[in-house]
């Protein structure tokens, strides 16, 4: 059988690897860029984020948790450390459960996979892009039509799995162009929007703590509706937020334009239980108390937005004023004016509905012997490893069903 995978990517990658195992197939990997994996290196800021403990069915949102389920099912965190070992990339975790290779390096892991296709006796065929795509009627399989800057050529395969769908970081390649091959063979084809970028709000008070970063509770309103919710690091910017605390909410902002949305924090959350004990039985001062959990200029902050001195007791708080500091601190909300585009977002949304291919073997339902992963399905998950997990399980199960033929 001839196999051709579009886009070296994550997904692409572990579909030839994965499809090469059967030693009468010859797969070939095509890749526009002059080199392989280059999303891949700048993943996890160079360390390569490749999974997470809690990578899990909800915390991915796509058309169908049912769907994710299946597809997780027989590639959990167990799997894939299993693979990349076999692969020469041991992996290690933090405390807080995110994986990462032992070498702390995406180029390293780019370099070990490299040679790994070439062990295998994948065809690699970098600075090459494929422009269009037939579907063969008569006698089944594709016809690829290649440009590598020199000749325009066109070749037949068996099968096909496109791996080169998303808009995040074009710099690196990635234009969503090949949407429209997959529109034409009869795939829904919902917009590319980015995600896991910074969110966009009117600041207010908060504009003078530029620069500065804390953990928080963090979620979208929509008319008082939470449409979704996360927690971790938020970093204040000149125009609103970014970390992943408010990364991971961003998609809800690109998906709803036009909409009047809402950024609540909840940055008393993270340390709750210390700070109500702390407010019923602190002898400080209310701003002693309050550095105990943020940094001098937040602090201050905070105490000029509820008109409260600074040397004034924590014992000595009266309910109105213990109702506004709680207040202040659990539920700063912010109106939404937007979210970072594709240049500055890790992954986008959109693409092909995952119910229009099948969660065990990611072969299409409505196009036999295509086969679709990665960025090219309308999945999301947060930051931490998730989506390159998802990226890295459907690559991989779509090199499985191929090598099971």
């Amino acid at each position: 059988m001839d196999i051709a995978i579009i886009g070296a990517g994550a997904s692409g990658i572990l579909a030839a690897l994965e499809a090469a195992r059967k030693r009468s197939h010859r797969v070939v990997l095509f890749e526009k860029n002059p080199s392989i994996g280059r999303k891949l290196l700048v993943t996890g800021s160079g360390r390569c984020n490749v999974s997470n403990d809690s990578v899990k069915p909800q915390a991915f949102t796509c058309a169908d948790e049912g769907w994710i389920s299946k597809l997780l099912a027989n590639f959990r965190v167990t799997e894939l450390r299993t693979l990349f070992a076999q692969l020469g990339i041991p992996l290690q975790k933090t405390d807080d459960g995110w994986y990462y290779p032992l070498s702390e390096s995406a180029h390293s892991v780019v370099e070990i996979l490299q040679e790994n296709l070439l062990a295998r006796r994948v065809e690699l065929r970098v600075a090459t892009a494929v422009t269009a795509i037939q579907k063969q009627e008569e006698g089944g399989g594709f016809v690829l039509s290649l440009d590598d800057g020199e000749t325009v050529s066109t070749e037949h395969f068996d099968a096909l799995v496109v791996a080169c769908g998303g808009t995040a970081y074009p710099t690196l390649g990635s234009d969503g162009n090949f949407f429209n091959q997959l529109a034409a063979l009869g795939h829904i084809i919902l917009p590319s929007l980015p995600a896991l970028g910074p969110i966009y709000v009117q600041l207010g008070g908060f504009k003078a703590l530029q620069g500065l970063r804390f953990d928080a509770n963090t979620c979208i309103l929509r008319g008082g509706e939470v449409l979704g919710e996360s927690r971790g690091n938020v970093i204040v910017t000149e125009k609103g937020f970014n970390g992943p605390g408010v990364m991971n909410l961003s998609h809800l902002v690109s998906t709803h334009p036009n909409e009047q949305l809402e950024l609540s924090l909840n940055l008393a959350k993270p340390a709750q239980a210390a700070f109500e004990e702390g407010l019923a039985t602190s002898m400080l001062s209310v701003r002693a108390f309050l550095l105990g959990f943020f940094p001098p200029k937040m602090v201050d902050s905070f105490l000029e937005m509820g008109e409260l001195k600074p040397e004034l007791r924590v014992e000595s708080l009266t309910l109105r004023q213990w109702e506004r500091l709680v207040r202040l601190l659990s539920n700063q909300t912010f109106e939404v004016t937007g979210c970072g585009n594709a240049m500055v977002s890790q992954i986008s949304v959109g693409g092909v509905p995952v119910t229009e291919v099948d969660a065990d073997t990611l072969e299409s339902k409505l196009v036999p012997g295509l086969y679709l992963v990665g960025e090219t399905l309308d999945a999301v998950g947060p930051c931490g490893g998730f989506n390159l997990h998802f990226a890295f399980a459907t690559g991989a199960k779509a090199g499985w069903a191929l090598a099971s033929q």
